[in-house]
């Protein structure tokens, strides 16, 4: 998604008490950053922060850590952080956002960070083949998630594009992840816990089915399984 520079969005996040400016010296200590050691879900590739603004917010019991590479997106999502809080008069206690590139997300997460849930919604689905590897449900990426995901964690996974959900599938078979839960009509499934953001109903409304799966964090599959 292109989005315009914005001049005000870097110094904003810098001034942020909320945003982290370097995430790799955090590897293996990320509790550390929050007031309160909870279990931590983190976001890969936040976008606007429609998403984690509104989760972490009515999951306090939680901390979340929402992680993309472009300083606008995270400008707009510190402005949408302290929106929601705001107008629930709390603080900002559980919540982080930083700035990386997520196909180098092992420089800032490690096995030490004992990750309960990773999400992933509406990641780009790079069609072409030679960009697929780019994909953030690849198995180069999910192999990354593994080495800080805790055993038996989950990754939720949400998208409109058919080909990415029918290919990611068999990415997490090959990765050693178990589909817990699956639909590929989000809105007409009663998932009770969905968090729909102005992407994900600006996809609804062009009639485009949200294609959702749950996949959690099992063993490797041995050489011969099928």
């Amino acid at each position: 998604m292109r989005i315009r520079h914005k001049p005000w969005a870097r110094p904003e996040l810098e001034a942020s008490r909320f945003f982290i400016q370097e995430p790799d010296s955090l590897k293996g200590k990320w509790n550390e950053s929050f007031p309160q050691q909870q279990p931590l879900y983190v976001e890969l590739g936040c976008g606007k922060g429609g998403f984690v603004s509104q989760a972490a917010f009515r999951d306090p019991q939680h901390n979340y850590l929402a992680v993309d590479i472009k300083y606008e997106m995270l400008g707009l999502a510190k402005r949408n952080v302290e929106k929601v809080y705001a107008q629930g008069q709390r603080e900002t206690d559980n919540v982080r956002l930083t700035a990386h590139n997520i196909e180098r997300i092992a420089l800032m997460l490690g096995e030490e960070d004992r990750v309960d849930r990773i999400y992933i919604n509406f990641c780009n689905p790079w069609p072409r083949m030679k960009h697929k590897k780019r994909r953030l449900t690849h198995p180069r990426q999910l192999m990354q998630y593994r080495a800080f995901l805790k055993d038996g964690g989950e990754i939720h996974f949400k998208t409109d594009d058919d080909e990415l959900f029918a290919e990611s599938l068999e990415y997490f078979k090959e990765c050693g992840f178990e589909i817990t839960y699956i639909t590929y009509d989000l809105h007409q499934s009663g998932y009770e816990h969905n968090i729909m953001t102005e992407h994900e109903k600006m996809f609804s409304d062009e009639g485009i089915n949200i294609k959702f799966l749950i996949a959690r964090k099992a063993a490797l599959p041995t050489e011969g399984d099928t």
